[in-house]
């Protein structure tokens, strides 16, 4: 049935690829400015060459009247090999095989939603193969209610984009507009987006706009998808800015309304935008950032882009009045490495740029630790500061599938730190001003390891990326043999235990999630978006820190406890009467409980407070 989600952009109207007609027939259209000729071949046990048409800047087009959902295609450039549709919706037989014509009707039950602002999202980011014993999108839809109990608002899915084989992180795609195949294809992943929905569960997608995978990947044999202006780790970088790169971005906007307006997808993750190259006066960060904010009016409901980027850049999110990009959030790792240290200790490879709490604090503080200062790991300046973000516009982790899954052996926080460690960072998760991101598993403690996956059919391909692993690791100092990337069984051993969710003391740390998903969605002050309402309270020379959420007559305190002793600490004031709503190290958190803490506080100008070691405690004016 159709919903309010169809309508598209007025100035982006579907021009890739195969597009069924309102009466019957498809138009086929393909972007190959460098072909003089393409033919489109209708697969079957008689394949039909049928001569496309050229248009203007470089497209050709058919109408076939006959062509039905499921039927096969590919093109054929100046009478060279068969190849699959850039553009394709669909690869039922992988990366090399033929493209399917796929009719995105749908009859979805999401018309009454409008989606979720920045304020209201806990992310929880998921790997469609191996979340679930099936390793599909369906098989995501039975815990999607455990989920919203915990506190979840959005799930954020790693790429699905059509990659070589069945196991990838899915950053290797190449058919950008078709969802794998062994995932479910797109029928699987409309049936979960629904699903999520009428759970009042948001959709995130993570995209990948920096580099196509390197098996699979016939763009540049089309057109003019590749600049060797710029390289980036992958290559030639994608031609943003140069000579014919308005269809490029094209392709990569039109791809962005696909998700939207066919997948009703409600935010997109953007993949590693410090590797989008590009000089324009209007850069297409900016560009996808209007056509999102557009549609989104259009569609009377909140879409979002999120970019990961390691810049420590205010722009990405900054107004575009003020020269920003106009994006509603960015990943920061800052939070994850400060934070990843003080409990660890590490301080190899990137890590080495960070001293513990004091960093942890400057973060908790400032939402970046670098804003401009030098850094070791770099060798240079890095970051800039912008005091005036708004804390919803950064997203933080304790874990992600990049800090886990490129580690040497996947290992997760919880096969690194002790119980009380991973209650304190989910305290500091869940109660900073932050958006934050769970990763798969966290909110339970999972203990099987998340590493890094392929399966490729090219052993020269399979080879340069065990090299390239080896070569990533040698920053750190992991002296090990990696798990083999290619090897099935590595896969295998990254997919999650949910049986564990029932078992001591699992159990406990998921019910410490929700109770402090409950607190942050319920509790008055921790509501608060301006920074003037939340002081930081440094204690950090004792391992200690605070936070302090004022709103109007009532008043929240979290003190946090890093080290492995107690400590107590100093307040200058208690403004109003308080009561400690949760202590981490009691007994009903599996805590060991033998450091009694003050259970209210009374209105007073000085007070010592005991913490115990690696703990965090929450007083509030307001019971919740």
């Amino acid at each position: 049935m159709p919903t309010a989600f169809d309508r598209r952009h007025p100035l982006y109207p579907p021009r890739l690829g195969a597009r069924l007609a309102p009466g019957g027939g498809c138009q086929f259209r393909v972007w190959a400015s460098k072909a003089k000729q393409v033919e489109l071949v209708l697969s079957g046990s008689e394949p039909r060459h049928v001569e496309m048409h050229s248009e203007a800047d470089g497209y050709w087009t058919v109408f076939v009247p006959e062509a039905q959902a499921g039927q096969r295609y590919s093109f054929r450039l100046d009478g060279g090999a068969e190849r699959p549709d850039p553009a394709s919706q669909f690869q039922p037989d992988g990366v090399h095989q033929p493209s399917a014509i796929v009719d995105q009707r749908f009859d979805w039950a999401d018309s009454n939603w409008s989606g979720r602002t920045c304020h209201d999202l806990v992310i929880y980011e998921l790997h469609i193969g191996t979340f679930s014993p099936s390793g599909t999108f369906e098989g995501v839809i039975p815990y999607l209610d455990e989920l919203a109990e915990t506190g979840i608002t959005a799930i954020e899915i790693m790429p699905v984009a059509q990659f070589p084989g069945s196991r990838n992180w899915g950053y290797d795609g190449v058919s950008l507009f078709a969802p794998q195949n062994s995932y479910g294809g797109p029928y699987g992943l409309k049936r979960l987006v629904d699903a999520c929905h009428q759970r009042g569960l948001a959709v995130i997608l993570d995209v990948v706009f920096n580099h196509p995978g390197p098996e699979g990947n016939y763009l540049g044999e089309f057109a003019h998808y590749f600049s060797s202006r710029y390289q980036t780790p992958w290559g030639d970088a994608l031609n943003f800015d140069g000579k014919r790169s308005d269809e490029v971005r094209r392709f990569f906007i039109e791809n962005a309304l696909m998700w939207y307006c066919d997948y009703h997808i409600d935010g997109l993750r953007l993949d590693a935008v410090h590797a989008i190259f590009d000089q324009s006066a209007r850069p297409f960060l900016q560009e996808l950032a209007d056509v999102t904010a557009e549609t989104a009016q259009l569609q009377n409901r909140h879409l979002l882009l999120i970019a990961e980027s390691n810049l420590n850049a205010p722009r990405l999110v900054q107004p575009k009045a003020v020269g920003g990009y106009g994006l509603d959030a960015q990943w920061v790792d800052d939070f994850h490495h400060a934070l990843h240290v003080t409990l660890t200790g590490e301080q190899s490879g990137y890590y080495a740029d960070y001293s513990g709490v004091a960093d942890l604090v400057k973060s908790v503080r400032d939402g970046y630790v670098f804003s401009g200062q030098p850094s070791k790991y770099r060798g240079r300046r890095h970051g800039a500061s912008e005091p005036q973000l708004d804390p919803r516009q950064i997203v933080i982790a304790a874990q992600n599938h990049d800090q886990t899954g490129n580690r040497c052996f996947g290992e997760r926080l919880s096969q690194l730190v002790d119980f009380e460690s991973l209650k304190l960072a989910a305290g500091l998760v869940c109660l900073t001003p932050y958006m934050p991101l769970l990763f798969m598993g966290e909110e339970y403690g999972e203990t099987a390891p998340f590493q890094y996956f392929v399966s490729h059919s090219d052993a020269h391909l399979v080879e340069s990326v065990r090299r390239g692993r080896k070569r990533d690791f040698a920053h750190f100092e992991w002296q090990h043999e990696p798990p083999d990337p290619q090897s099935e069984q590595t896969f295998a051993a990254s997919r999650l235990n949910h049986e564990l969710k029932q078992q001591e003391p699992h159990s406990q740390l998921r019910e410490l999630y929700r109770t402090l998903l409950k607190l942050r969605r319920e509790c008055p002050a921790l509501q608060v978006r301006r920074r003037d309402q939340i002081d930081v309270l440094d204690w950090s020379e004792s391992g200690c820190f605070g936070l302090r959420y004022r709103a109007t007559e009532t008043e929240t305190l979290i003190l946090f406890n890093t080290q492995q002793t107690a400590a107590s600490v100093k307040l200058d004031r208690v403004s109003y009467p308080l009561t400690c709503v949760i202590n981490s190290a009691d007994t009903c958190w599996n805590g060991p409980g033998d450091i009694e803490v003050a259970k209210t506080l009374e209105r007073s100008r000085r007070v010592t407070l005991p913490i115990p070691p690696r703990a965090f405690q929450v007083y509030t004016s307001r019971q919740v």
